[in-house]
């Protein structure tokens, strides 16, 4: 199954928005693939102020999150994935959600396997009848 995270991310960042508060990202940002400014991270995490006012070209997609947004004065272009988004809260009351560890495995079958038939039970035959 496709993670759920990034729609939570979604859902919570719009409804922040809505409500006229300021959406923040926490990140983990000791990951390989987030992509920050590194003099900005505090003990491995780096919170992130993504309202419309603070960031340009958002994108919340389901692989990765991706805007540009200034830091000291310079512009940086900030790239990780939804994994690493630890949580997701307003700036003015902390009202959001963690994140608990992402699940390593998946436990749905792979395309490659289909799923054995369903066998009819002996007393429960499938018959046919004519229909006129």
């Amino acid at each position: 199954m496709i993670s759920k995270r990034p729609y939570l991310i979604r859902a919570l960042y719009d409804w922040i928005s809505d409500n006229g508060l300021t959406p923040h990202l926490l990140v983990n940002a000791e990951l390989a693939t987030v992509a920050v400014p590194v003099q900005y991270v505090n003990e491995g995490r780096i919170v992130l102020n993504v309202s419309q006012g603070a960031v340009r070209n958002l994108e919340l997609g389901n692989d990765w999150i991706e805007f540009s947004a200034r830091f000291g004065g310079m512009q940086h272009w900030i790239r990780f994935p939804p994994s690493a988004v630890i949580a997701v809260y307003a700036r003015e009351n902390g009202q959001g959600m963690v994140f608990g560890p992402e699940p390593e495995g998946d436990d749905s079958p792979s395309p490659a396997e289909p799923p054995e038939p369903d066998k009819p039970s002996p007393e429960r035959r499938p018959t046919l009848k004519r229909v006129k």
